[in-house]
């Protein structure tokens, strides 16, 4: 079936979120599942926020091919392409798997960090994917539909630190209704959509990863650069270097030394700075 980019762009305008039922084949998804368990067991959440029983990995996309392929899928990025700008960038990739006994994450919106009054357009769009099945007891991401265009008021509670902002919290999460679909599908939503990980009640671990795309112009959460391997990035699609931040947002955001960043990942790069220095006979900094 022909994928109706018309249909879920209506549905993120109305709700802040739409669900792609069969993002991944039963191919990728068992081998997302064969490099995950590579790297689980050994990231533990260190507050309540990331989950003191749930488990992380960063920078997903350097991990393993089959996630540049995720990162570049056609129906996300046409999806993006409506909400972003040209030359958006990619902010986060992670995968989250949450264990039994985690209690509620706290509500909050993925680009919250952007301090821009509400309403306002989204800086980000996020997409969770499930490995695990999402049921109503083991985890599944908590939304509430509507909730991207509530201003700022309305939307306080989730980072609010004034008095009744407990109160306030409880109050968001009986709004939020569980995102229930099975293995393999997307949710992608607004980054201004106010959401959080469900409690695990059940007997049994949630896998999901998650990629994020953010507005050309906005710091992503993740640093790519320090974080993907030069020798990975060089790897790489031309456009997955670019939503790396191997790009340039005109006029000249990300430009390096009045360089494009692209050619960084050239074998025989030599970084301006040491050159120039070198030439005019100055001595670095030590």
């Amino acid at each position: 079936m022909d994928f109706d980019t018309a249909s879920h762009i209506a549905r993120i305008e109305r709700d802040g979120y739409t669900v792609i039922e069969d993002f991944l084949s039963a191919d990728v998804l068992a081998e997302v599942r064969r490099v995950l368990a590579l790297y689980l067991d050994t990231n533990s959440g260190r507050n309540d926020f990331e989950g003191l029983k749930t488990e992380r990995v960063y920078t997903l996309v350097a991990r393993a091919r089959v996630f540049w392929d995720i990162v570049l899928d056609e129906r996300v990025l046409a999806l993006c392409d409506r909400f972003l700008l040209p030359n958006y960038l990619l902010t986060a990739s992670q995968a989250i798997r949450i264990l039994p006994g985690e209690t509620p994450q706290p509500v909050h919106s993925d680009d919250s960090f952007h301090l821009l009054p509400r309403p306002r357009p989204m800086i980000s769009l996020s997409t969770i994917v499930a490995v695990d099945a999402f049921t109503a007891d083991n985890g599944a991401t908590s939304i509430i539909p509507g909730s991207h265009l509530w201003d700022e008021e309305r939307a306080s509670a989730q980072y609010s630190f004034r008095p009744g902002h407990d109160e306030n919290m409880e109050s968001l999460a009986r709004q939020a209704i569980p995102a229930i679909m099975p293995a393999g599908a997307a949710i992608v939503f607004s980054g201004t959509l106010l959401h959080g990980g469900g409690a695990n009640s059940s007997n049994a671990p949630r896998l999901a990863f998650s990629n994020q795309y953010c507005q050309p112009w906005a710091r992503p959460q993740e640093n790519f650069f320090l974080g993907v391997p030069i020798d990975v990035a060089r790897q790489m699609p031309p456009r997955l270097q670019a939503l790396l931040g191997y790009s340039i947002h005109p006029p000249f955001i990300g430009q390096v030394t009045a360089s494009h960043p692209i050619k960084a990942l050239a074998p025989d790069y030599e970084n301006r700075v040491t050159a120039q220095a070198i030439a005019a006979g100055a001595r670095l900094p030590e």
